[in-house]
């Protein structure tokens, strides 16, 4: 019997149950769906994070206080309060492949306007801030070297800060009190969003890092950290080892001894999230195709029941000539057919299924061709892993007792 035979014969015998058959592709339907729909939230949110980072500023490098040590206990990085102002200066006049330095002092403080107050980050910076991190201001200024110089203070809202305190209104010039102390707003910066599901970049206060030293931390000879951007992304390294060698003399550390420092760039930092969600999704993917193998399971158990429905029509076959390999094509080009036909309608499900999740949710999603091909593929797998054994089962009847089973 040649194969376009074989095929029709088993497209006819599907046919005969258009609902049964319907039920029995349901589970590869689902589960195809899900593997794609999954495969896309995890690329999704791998996109979503770099472009993020990418949003944060290019050609960034951290500058961090590195771990203190106490008769041998470690505090962990950033508990070592050592970078000062001098260091950051430093930076900037020996380090030919930094274009711009901004020394940081951070805190939390509640915000008061009026009748209302907001909790939120104050960051408190130099004036190449903006240039560093990609932030545009949307009203107003960022304040000037001369403000930072003499600690002046005034404050630029981010977004969030702005439709807390004034509704979304025109802020500018107004005065609000951080931790009491007045502050003139004389800028509002322009919405970006959170920064790789990690914190909501509208939601801080920019003020000049010196009087944020003198008047909010109570801290005037120590930073935070230092932002720095390199003067082209090509040179982000050589940026890093000028930094470690200027900051290794600023701190008098001898030769062989670990940094009391460290410095990092967004790439790396970027990376490493990228690599979690990598994680996240093949565990999400993982998670989907179980339920690939159970509607694998469900083809072969039906495939099983139709065998047994048929033993009588498989025995005439067989008695007019079939031979065991036509019987065992046959039924395995069944158990195929309804694999595909679930694995074609599972696409459109988890395509659509990703359009919908992206639309009524803040998630990204990404549909890749390669997660369809997988989850294609995938389908056929299982056709042919779970219905070769109903297959088998039917081609090794035995002609006489088949026609004689009532």
């Amino acid at each position: 019997m040649t194969l376009v035979r074989t095929i029709k014969i088993s497209f006819k015998a599907l046919s005969r149950n258009k609902m049964r058959s319907f039920l029995t592709a349901l589970g590869i339907i689902i589960g195809v769906g899900a593997v794609i729909a999954m495969i896309s939230i995890g690329e999704g949110a791998k996109v979503d994070i770099q472009s993020r980072f990418a949003s944060m500023g290019t050609n960034l490098l951290f500058v961090r206080p590195g771990s203190q040590s106490f008769r041998g206990r470690h505090g962990g990085g950033g508990t070592y309060q050592n970078l000062k102002e001098a260091d950051a200066e430093a930076i900037l006049e020996r380090c030919d492949a930094v274009k711009y330095i901004s020394p940081s002092v951070n805190t939390r403080a509640q915000v008061i306007y009026q009748n209302k107050n907001w909790n939120t980050s104050i960051y408190g910076t130099g004036d190449k801030y903006p240039l560093i991190r990609n932030w545009t201001i949307d009203e107003g200024e960022y304040f000037t070297e001369s403000q930072v110089k003499t600690a002046q203070k005034v404050c630029v809202l981010g977004a969030e800060v702005n439709k807390n305190l004034f509704e979304g209104g025109y802020s500018v010039g107004q005065i609000i009190r951080i931790k009491k102390i007045p502050f003139r707003v004389i800028g509002i910066l322009k919405t970006k969003g959170e920064a790789g599901g990690w914190f909501n970049q509208d939601d801080v206060i920019a003020v000049p890092y010196t009087t944020a030293q003198r008047r909010l931390v109570g801290r005037t000879d120590r930073i935070s950290s230092i932002d720095v951007s390199a003067v082209t992304a090509e040179r982000t390294q050589e940026a890093m080892d000028q930094i470690k060698e200027v900051l290794r003399i600023q701190h008098k550390i001898a030769p062989g001894a670990e940094d009391d420092f460290n410095v990092r760039n967004m790439s790396d930092i970027a990376e490493s999230a990228a690599e979690s969600t990598k994680i996240l999704t093949i565990l999400l993917g993982g998670i989907a195709s179980i339920s690939l193998l159970v509607g694998g399971i469900g083809i072969m158990n039906i495939m099983l029941v139709s065998v047994t429905e048929r033993i009588r029509e498989i025995g005439i076959r067989m008695s007019i000539g079939a031979k065991e390999r036509d019987i065992l094509l046959q039924f395995l080009i069944e158990a195929i057919v309804l694999s595909l036909m679930g694995g074609f309608l599972g696409i459109g499900l988890g395509v659509g299924g990703s359009a919908l999740i992206s639309h009524f949710s803040p998630m990204t999603t990404l549909v890749s061709i390669g997660s369809i091909v997988l989850a294609f593929l995938f389908a056929a797998s299982v056709g042919v892993f779970f219905g070769f054994y109903p297959a088998r089962k039917a081609s090794k009847l035995d002609p006489i007792d088949a026609l004689r089973y009532e």
